[in-house]
């Protein structure tokens, strides 16, 4: 019993990683870069700094794939071009629209975003953090993603997508979906957006989690993190293993 009380104070006090130091941290930049300028994704939100239309499309991505959400990002926009034309749109007609994309309450999320923009903000999206933050609908990741893409502000992401790189890269340890595991990874992308080439770096990030890094099926082999990965090669048995040593289930 008082070995377990202990271990318990142990897991507790433990000290978070160490974040990478600075030649780490731009190794992985340049090399992140590098890939997405050769690989990366060509897709119609990228070609716009318009808030609104970021908006749109990272709230469309939250659970869905990006071959579904292509064709309802442009029927969406059309009919719904500007904030000012989603907050005056009938609800009906909004959630209607929205179909079949699923998760119903993201199209009722983007329309009480659009009435507080309209009725504060002059039918615009503001660019400061804290600002928001306050709008009802509009958590971390998405505020970070407005801000980066349609601001080119310095400013950190962290979906899936991201946070299964980061963990994989520079972590490997502890459970990947635990509290003190998602803080620390907040602390990584912080850490390691560059002050230049925001949009490009977290765009990266989200690519290359979704199409070289997977959550499954990784491609290890090829990845041009693998040398200073610390879970190369990538193997499921190594997360299952670590939530054992951590006392969390698998």
């Amino acid at each position: 019993m008082t070995a377990k009380r202990g271990g318990t104070r142990a897991r507790r006090g433990a000290k978070a990683p160490p974040l990478p130091a600075s030649p780490a941290r731009q190794r992985f930049r340049s090399r992140l870069l590098a890939w997405y300028r050769a690989n990366g994704r060509s897709l119609p939100w990228r070609e716009t700094d318009d808030p609104y239309h970021i908006l749109v499309s990272e709230v469309m991505l939250q659970q869905t794939q990006v071959d579904r959400v292509l064709p309802k990002y442009h029927e969406w926009l059309s009919k719904y071009p500007t904030l000012s034309s989603l907050a005056a749109a009938p609800e009906a007609d909004v959630s209607t629209t929205w179909r079949p994309l699923g998760y119903n309450i993201r199209p009722k999320r983007l329309q009480w975003i659009a009435r507080e923009a309209v009725a504060n903000f002059g039918g615009s999206l503001p660019s400061d953090e804290q600002t928001l933050l306050s709008f009802k609908g509009l958590g971390r990741y998405t505020v970070g993603a407005i801000r980066s893409f349609a601001f080119r502000q310095r400013a950190a992401i962290l979906d899936t997508n991201v946070a299964r790189v980061l963990f994989r890269v520079f972590v490997a340890k502890g459970d990947p979906k635990a509290h003190a595991t998602i803080r620390h990874l907040w602390a990584l992308s912080e850490a390691l957006v560059p002050h230049k080439h925001v949009f490009d770096f977290n765009q990266a990030l989200m690519d290359f989690g979704a199409t070289v890094c997977t959550a499954r099926k990784p491609r290890c082999v090829t990845c041009p993190l693998r040398r200073t990965c610390r879970m190369y090669p990538f193997a499921p048995s190594t997360i299952t293993k670590a939530r054992r040593r951590d006392g969390t289930k698998a």
